[in-house]
């Protein structure tokens, strides 16, 4: 995900140190219940679409803005499934980071699937049991998207 700027305004000020960041995340599912994904550009890793509220943003809204932005598809979000912390996260410049993540369960509406940004190196739909490698954390963020269960709040870091 690209650093928004009032991020990189913290960063002038608290250096490399840890900074709490709120995060969304959205599994998106198509009518025939296929799975959006995006190859980062970053890591080469194929991954749920996700990012960094604006100051004042609402998460739901930002998942919404998230998926447009990076894949051209439109969505709706329709229910809160997991909220939890991270682990802490440090990157090649040696800035660390922990994200407070809200995924949402989203229905997409319209748009085609494709590469709308520097941020992804391929998106497409994927059916469940053709799933890309992907980080456990978003196999267990598509279980609970999948499942019936009440929110998931963590009690672990994912």
């Amino acid at each position: 995900m690209a650093t928004p700027d009032f991020i990189r305004t913290l960063r002038a000020s608290a250096g490399h140190q840890l900074l709490w960041i709120p995060g969304v995340t959205a599994v998106v599912l198509d009518d025939t219940g296929r799975i959006l994904l995006g190859q980062r550009a970053d890591n080469h890793e194929w991954a749920l679409i996700g990012g960094i509220p604006d100051p004042g943003e609402q998460p739901a809204d930002c998942a919404v803005r998230e998926v447009e932005e990076e894949t051209a598809v439109r969505c709706v979000a329709e229910r809160v499934v997991s909220v939890g912390a991270s682990r802490e996260v440090t990157y090649a410049n040696g800035d660390v980071c922990q994200f407070m993540d809200i995924t949402f369960r989203c229905r997409a509406v319209g748009g085609e699937a494709r590469v709308n940004d520097e941020e992804s190196l391929a998106v497409g739909w994927f059916a469940l049991d053709a799933l890309p490698p992907l980080r456990d954390a978003h196999h267990f963020r598509i279980k609970q998207a999948l499942s019936e269960e009440p929110t998931w709040f963590g009690t672990t870091a994912v």
